[in-house]
C-alpha cells in the first residue's frame, strides 16, 4: 500500500512498498527514498560514461528527487542509491529482456557497416533548418511560437529538418535493411503495430537521438508540456516507420508509449497517409467518445514535424500511392510516470477527465440553485 497526499492508502504492486512521510519523501522498500518534489536548482551530474543497465539520463533526471542530504555525496553513492530504487520497479523477467536487447544491439554495432557515419553524431547546423536553430537558441516561448502553428491545443507543427539530412537518413535505413536481408539477421521492428521500419537506437544512433531529445525537444517540452512530464524527459525510443507499396499501408487508432512524441516526415513521393488526431486521454478514458473540437487531420510534408502529447489519440490514414518514411521519437519521463501512479484526476490534460469535472461542477451549481429556489419559496409561503 502507499499513502497519498491526502493521507489515504492506495494499493500498488506487492513488491513496491512505498510510504509517504512528513518531510515530503517517498520511502521505497523501507530503505531508499525519493522526494515528491524535485530540487529544481540542483544541477544533476552526467552518468553517460558509466556502464549501467538503465539509460544514463534516467539517473540524471532522478537525481533532482534525491533527499537533500544526498545531493552533495559522490556520484557512486548516488548511483547505488538510485539503482536500488529502479531495480525494485523492474521484474527479473524485464531485466533479462533488457540484457538480451543490449546483446542484440551489440551484435549489430560490431558487424553493421554504416553508410553515412556523419549522421551518427549530432551536427545541428547540418541537420536542422536555420529557423528552428534560431528558435531553440533563443529558448523562449515567443521564439518557439514564431516558427510554429498550433492547429489544436497541444499540437505544434513546424519546419525542422534539412532535405539533405532527410535523404541521408532514409538511405541509411535502406542500407541497414539491405544488410539485415543479406546477412539474414533477425530485425526487431519499432513496435507491435508497425511491420516495417527500424529502431535507430539499435544500430548506433542512440547517443545522437539522446542529444536531439535533451538539447532540441526538451527545451520546447519544458515550455508547452509541463503538465505531462515535459520538464523531466529522460529517455527515448527512436525509430523510423515505412508506409506504401509492399509496406504498411495505414496505422490504427492508438496512443504512444511516451509523454511527448516528435513525428517528422522524411519523404519520399507519396499521397495520402494523413495523421488523424482525436483528443488527449488518460489510461482510464482512452476509449471514451470524441468531443467537439478534438478532430484534426494533419497532412505530412517532408522535413516538417508535428509535436504532440503521447496520450493524444491518433492514427494514420492509408497511403494511396508512393512510399513514405517518418522519423518518430517517443520521449519519456520516469519521474512523471512514477508520480502519475498516485493520481486519479488528470483534468489538466485529459479531455475526458476535464469534461467529467465540468459536468460535476455544472450539476453542483444546478443543485445549489434549486436549493436556493426552494428556500426562497419556503420563506415566501
Amino acid at each position: 500500500m502507499s499513502q497519498n497526499q491526502n493521507g489515504k492508502w492506495v494499493r500498488i504492486a506487492p513488491e513496491q512498498q512505498l510510504r509517504g512521510s512528513s518531510n515530503g519523501h517517498v520511502e521505497v522498500g523501507g530503505s531508499n527514498r525519493l522526494c515528491i518534489n524535485p530540487q529544481k536548482d540542483h544541477k544533476s551530474e552526467s552518468y553517460e560514461d558509466l556502464q549501467l543497465e538503465f539509460n544514463p539520463l534516467v539517473f540524471s533526471s532522478l537525481e533532482q528527487y534525491l533527499p537533500p542530504h544526498m545531493l552533495s555525496l559522490s556520484r557512486e553513492v548516488k548511483v547505488h542509491y538510485m539503482r536500488n530504487i529502479l531495480l525494485r520497479y523492474l521484474p527479473e523477467t524485464e531485466r533479462i529482456r533488457i540484457q538480451k536487447h543490449k546483446e542484440y544491439r551489440h551484435r549489430i554495432m560490431l558487424n553493421y557497416p554504416p553508410l553515412y557515419k556523419q549522421i551518427y553524431s549530432m551536427d545541428a547546423e547540418k541537420f536542422f533548418t536555420p529557423s528552428f536553430l534560431r528558435a531553440v537558441k533563443e529558448n523562449t516561448e515567443a521564439s518557439f511560437r514564431s516558427i510554429m502553428a498550433e492547429p489544436r491545443k497541444g499540437l505544434y507543427t513546424f519546419e525542422m529538418l534539412q532535405p539533405q539530412f532527410c535523404e541521408m537518413l532514409m538511405s541509411e535505413v535502406d542500407n541497414f535493411e539491405r544488410w539485415v536481408h543479406d546477412t539474414k539477421f533477425r530485425i526487431m521492428r519499432p513496435n507491435i503495430m508497425n511491420q516495417y521500419g527500424a529502431v535507430l537506437d539499435d544500430f548506433g544512433m542512440e547517443s545522437m537521438l539522446d542529444r536531439l531529445m535533451s538539447d532540441f525537444i526538451s527545451p520546447i517540452s519544458r515550455v508547452f508540456y509541463t503538465e505531462i512530464g515535459g520538464t523531466s524527459l529522460d529517455s527515448h525510443h527512436g525509430f523510423v516507420v515505412e508506409y506504401g507499396i509492399n509496406r504498411d499501408v495505414e496505422l490504427g487508432f492508438h496512443v504512444d508509449d511516451a509523454e511527448v512524441t516528435l513525428n517528422i516526415c522524411l519523404g519520399n513521393e507519396f499521397s495520402g497517409g494523413e495523421l488523424f488526431f482525436r483528443g488527449v486521454r488518460c489510461d482510464e478514458h482512452v476509449n471514451s467518445d470524441i468531443q467537439p473540437g478534438e478532430i484534426f487531420d494533419y497532412p505530412h510534408v517532408p522535413g516538417h514535424a508535428i509535436l504532440h502529447p503521447g496520450r493524444h489519440r491518433h492514427g494514420a490514414r492509408p497511403t494511396t500511392s508512393g512510399n513514405r518514411m517518418n522519423l518518430i521519437i517517443w520521449c519519456r519521463s520516469s519521474a512523471f510516470r512514477e508520480l502519475k501512479k498516485y493520481r486519479k484526476d488528470f483534468s489538466s490534460w485529459c479531455g475526458e477527465c476535464k469534461r467529467k469535472k465540468k459536468e460535476k461542477e455544472r450539476i453542483l451549481v444546478l443543485a445549489t440553485q434549486q436549493e436556493l429556489m426552494n428556500r426562497g419559496m419556503q420563506s415566501a409561503s
